[in-house]
């Protein structure tokens, strides 16, 4: 069992927490086209409210303990890990009402090259529990807007987690897929479950548009958020995200490995 004292000793040695990667000037760049309604950062959330520059930086002060002073606009961002910690605990509890319900999970990540290992290790802790790991809709093919115009991705799964890929980027089922922060994988892969004969996810584990795009249709949807993911704190806030667990989102791999021991742990999953 790691301590929860080694878990914040982890995550400031590997950076998830404490001062991290992502720039200030890049967070503050988010807020301010969240505040505009910007799709490219609301990810897929239609915010009940309007959210000016001010208040997000407050709310993300609240929730990721980043800088609240609004003249502090260079240099790295900062996680509290104790927050990190207390999210990390909130996602385990889910996770152990999912297993104790044998409820349908979906899993998804924009972030393949990072955090593919982290979300499997919990799809075959829940799967082992009794509960179905869905991929719906693997193999469509999603046109997505990106910084280089209209892109055709293929959704595929690897190891039960979702994740897009450009066409003839590596074997179906391998590889680590592509980057995204786009909803509309997880619309597709909802609307392919309803459509079928088989369960919808109860519960969609992941980040990014995975996250936000499944708690804006009604199902309970937790997941993993860097500085500059706003929406995802504002999902928890306005009650349709029930966990954003702050931490950085795009350290190596390996780095997750603790994390994935602590939450399965917490969760009494451990195999």
């Amino acid at each position: 069992m790691l301590s929860t004292g080694a878990l914040r000793a982890h995550l400031l040695a590997a950076r998830l927490a404490g001062p991290v990667a992502t720039s200030r000037e890049v967070s503050l760049r988010s807020y301010r086209l969240f505040a505009a309604r910007d799709p490219r950062v609301t990810l897929g959330l239609d915010p009940e409210r309007g959210w000016g520059e001010r208040e997000l930086l407050e709310l993300m002060a609240d929730r990721c303990g980043v800088s609240d002073d609004p003249a502090h606009v260079s240099g790295p961002d900062v996680i509290d890990p104790e927050r990190t910690v207390a999210g990390l605990d909130a996602f385990a509890v889910r996770l152990a009402d999912a297993a104790a319900r044998r409820a349908p999970v979906l899993f998804g990540t924009g972030h393949p090259h990072r955090l593919i290992g982290f979300y499997a290790a919990l799809a075959d802790a829940l799967s082992s529990a009794g509960c179905p790991v869905l991929t719906p809709a693997q193999g469509r093919c999603i046109d997505i807007t990106t910084r280089f115009g209209v892109r055709t991705y293929n959704l595929d799964y690897v190891r039960g987690v979702a994740l897009v890929r450009e066409p003839g980027a590596g074997v179906a089922g391998g590889g680590t897929g592509a980057h995204s922060h786009s909803p509309l994988p997880v619309r597709v892969a909802l609307e392919a479950a309803a459509a079928g004969c088989g369960p919808v996810p109860e519960l969609v584990v992941g980040d990014h548009g995975w996250v936000c795009g499944a708690g804006q249709l009604g199902i309970e949807a937790i997941g993993l958020a860097d500085t500059d993911d706003p929406a995802l704190f504002v999902g928890e806030a306005e009650g349709r995200v029930s966990v954003a667990v702050p931490l950085d989102d795009a350290v190596r791999s390996a780095y997750y490995l603790p994390l994935t021991r602590y939450v399965l742990n917490r969760a009494c999953l451990s195999q």
